[in-house]
Formats: structure tokens, sequence, C-alpha cells
């Protein structure tokens, strides 16, 4: 995980260790440092913020003979990284569930995203995660587009041994989530998580639908699940999700497989909005909270 991107950085840190902190010296190097967050999926405006504080943290900074230099620009780097991917409001989500269920309400949430990131498999992870710490959860097809996402999201309720509900295809996708949400209150479920279609941000009717799924249920979390292979392309979904919908967060699936990890940095920035969870191969246990952190260490090791 951030393989090539840890290796490009640190490459770029060799450079500017090797130079004089002084404007005319540093603006090839920035450019050396823009070029490779770029190449690794980083979102252009991400891209230059994140070179634009390198700079004004660095021109300019005294270095004493006993300093390491490297060191110090790396510091400097890591606190750029960890500010980018803290940009957005904390989300506190077991928190969140727990203060539900302590006033009898069940959480409501609704994952969103575009087909082939993991959505559903990611609803599933996130159900088991939830049974493993005592709620109970029901789930909800309101994908009632795509060819089969009823079986797929029945598979998993069977699996993990939780009711399902579901309505014919081409049904009201915002009737079977407040089906689901009346059916935890009158069952006393803790969690609703409520699966919808695949849809492409650039297909109008689709996200009208998606509005009013929201406009119904009045979700706690919306949250975005986006595919960290696919670059910017997740970022470029992620932003278009947030501007028709107030998502709470994202989740990034498929990060066992992302040597690059710009998605990561940029989706966090752009949307303002925090990263979650980040799932990783097809096992139930394949998820891990996302914690700023770590994630940082993973890109640049500590000193």
């Amino acid at each position: 995980m951030f393989e090539r991107l840890r290796n490009a950085l640190s490459g770029i840190l060799d450079k500017i260790s090797s130079v004089e902190l002084k404007p005319e010296k540093i603006q090839e190097v920035l450019w050396d440092l823009k070029l490779t967050l770029l190449e690794n999926d980083v979102a252009l405006t991400v891209a230059e913020h994140i070179c634009s504080e390198v700079e004004r943290r660095i021109i300019g900074l005294r270095v004493s003979r006993f300093e390491d230099k490297r060191k110090v620009v790396k510091e400097i780097l890591r606190s750029i990284l960890l500010e980018v991917l803290k940009s957005g409001e904390e989300v506190d989500f077991i928190g969140l569930i727990e203060e539900k269920r302590r006033v009898r309400e069940p959480c409501v949430i609704v994952f969103v995203g575009i087909n082939g990131t993991g959505k559903t498999t990611t609803i599933a992870k996130i159900a088991n995660l939830l049974l493993k710490r005592g709620y109970s959860v029901v789930l909800a097809c309101s994908d009632t587009f795509r060819a089969g996402s009823i079986e797929q999201l029945e598979q998993h309720a069977k699996r993990l041994g939780v009711p399902m509900i579901k309505h014919k295809y081409g049904s009201d996708a915002a009737a079977v989530a407040y089906d689901a949400v009346q059916y935890a209150k009158a069952k006393g479920i803790n969690v609703v998580l409520i699966d919808t279609a695949g849809r492409m941000q650039t297909n109008k009717n689709l996200m009208a639908e998606m509005e009013k799924i929201i406009r119904v249920v009045k979700p706690d979390l919306t949250i975005f699940v986006g595919d960290a292979l696919t670059g910017n392309d997740a970022v470029s979904q992620a932003e278009e999700f947030s501007r028709h919908i107030n998502i709470s967060g994202s989740i990034l699936t498929k990060m066992d497989a992302d040597a690059k990890g710009g998605a990561a940095i940029s989706i966090a920035y752009v949307t303002k909005k925090p990263i979650l969870f980040l799932g990783f191969g097809q096992k139930y246990d394949d998820i891990e909270p996302f914690k700023p952190e770590i994630i940082v260490d993973r890109i640049i090791t500590p000193s």
C-alpha cells in the first residue's frame, strides 16, 4: 500500500536536502514534487496546495550544521499531509450509532457510489463489523436498477444472518429505504444499511433518485464508496456526489492493490469530509478504520 508514492517522495526529500532552502534553488524541486504527486493520483488542486505549503514552510528555513536537513524537511511534509487528511469534519462512526441506540432510534446509513467500486461488499463488511460489536442490523436494497443487485445483497444478508428489505426491480428505491427504516423501528434494530444504485455521477435521473432517498429517510450518515484504483476518477466522483447530497464521509476500497495512494489524500481534501474506513480483499473482516497518522507513516516513514 502506497509503495510507489513512498519511494517517489523519498527521492524528492533527497533532492530538497541537497539544495539551499532559497526560492531560486527550490523551484525545480517543487516542480518535481508536483509531478510526483500528480503521477500518483493526487488531484491537481491538492498537489498545488501541498507544494505551496512546502514552499511557504521551508524557504528561508534555517537549519544548523548539526541538524539533519532531510529529517527537518520530512517532518514538514509529514505535517502537511496530515493536515490534508484531517481537513474534513470528524465523524465518530460508532459513537453516533451508540447515541441513536440510547434513544431507541435506528441509525440510518446510506451508501452511494458508482458500479464496480465494491459498494455492496463494503456494506456487508460494515454489517459484520457492527454485528461483532453487538449491534443489530438490517440491510435495504434500494438498488432496484442493476440486474442481480437484490440477489447479491440477499446473499450477504443470508451469510451474515441479518434481515433484508427488498422490493421488485424497477420499484421506487426511496420506498424500499423507507420500509427498511420502519422495519428497524418496529423491531428495535440498531442500524439500517441502505444500498443504492451504482449511479454514474453524470446521470441526472439516477442522481435525482438518490436525492429522493436522502430526502425520504433523512439518514444519519451518507457515505461515498470509491475505488482507490480509479485514482482521479474516484476523486471527481466524490466531488460530484458531494455537490448533489451532503456526504458525511468516504470509504475507499481495493486499498491492498493501490500502490499510489493519491485518491486517499485527494478525497479528504476535495470533499472536506473524512475518510472513515479502508477496504481491502473480499473477506468480511477486510476493512479497517481510517487513521490519518498511520496512513502518513505508510507514505513517509517516521524519523
